[in-house]
């Protein structure tokens, strides 16, 4: 869609993290959803590969500390340090559902991405 001849790419989608959470229960996850938040919904679906397939492709801080968590999760501690270090973060001390729920938290407040 174009305006003024000037591509729209970039949408703004406010949502809590409580209604992230009910939008994990849904089957396909919401369209508005940004790439992180994306691979936080198939995460949170068991889909670690599908997850893990979107940060891969993420070639920002974000798609790192994914790609971290999701090599902690699987228990690669060597290759999620790898991934928190070009994260530019430490290794997260909690839990993984701590760790999830605090990036959902900072996905959702810099939540400006390209629409997918």
């Amino acid at each position: 869609m174009y305006l003024f001849d000037i591509p729209i790419f970039y949408k703004t989608i406010r949502m809590t993290l409580d209604e992230f959470r009910v939008c994990t229960r849904r089957n396909q996850p919401d369209q508005q959803l940004n790439e992180a938040l994306t691979a936080l919904w198939h995460d949170a679906q068991d889909d670690w590969n599908k997850a893990h397939d979107i940060a891969q492709d993420m070639p920002t801080k974000d798609g790192s500390w994914i790609h971290a968590y999701l090599h902690r999760k699987e228990g690669d501690l060597s290759n999620a340090g790898y991934w928190y270090r070009k994260a530019n973060r430490e290794i997260f001390e909690g839990t993984l559902e701590e760790e999830w729920e605090a990036m959902a938290q900072h996905f959702l407040k810099n939540n400006d991405s390209s629409i997918h």
